[in-house]
């Protein structure tokens, strides 16, 4: 019988999930809102597998674009397994886990290849940056200050 991960522990992958996105968002990938139909557009997609198991976990998968995905199935459900867009599609899945991999480690998240036949190409996110580490993307105090505006002087004087 499947089992899922409790309250607090699926919270923690939420949360995992969403700092991952945000960061590849950081980056400039489009990233695939939860929930939506990969049929509809194409770019990181992070999933939460929330079993109480080895595999679960949360996880980060390149979707091509929907012409190069509709291409690749095609051809492989003809049996033309020599058509050069599987081959390409391939390549341009496995350059895309590597990239999202390197963007994930430099900014502290520990990652894996997935190792799972059941999800070729992925990685697994094993844990998000160091507590307490910010991303260095987030607003500073001084980008939040406004040119010109300044409290009022105490003494009411202008």
């Amino acid at each position: 019988m499947f089992e899922r991960v409790g309250a607090e522990e699926s919270a923690a992958l939420e949360s995992l999930a969403w700092k991952v996105r945000n960061e590849l968002a950081a980056a400039g990938l489009p990233v695939l809102a939860s929930g939506m139909n990969p049929v509809l557009t194409g770019g990181a997609e992070v999933d939460i597998d929330d079993g109480a198991d080895a595999a679960g976990g949360v996880f980060v998968a390149w979707q091509v674009n929907p012409r190069l995905r509709a291409c690749a199935s095609r051809a492989f459900r003809l049996k033309q397994l020599d058509e050069p867009v599987l081959r390409h599609s391939s390549a341009v899945g496995a350059a895309m886990t590597e990239a999202m991999a390197q963007v994930l480690a430099s900014a502290g998240f520990s990652v894996e290849d997935a190792l799972d036949e059941y999800r070729p190409q992925q990685l697994r996110v094993l844990a998000g940056p160091p507590s307490g580490q910010q991303p260095v993307w987030q607003l500073r105090d001084d980008e939040l200050a406004l040119p010109g505006w300044q409290d009022p002087p105490a003494d009411g004087a202008e």
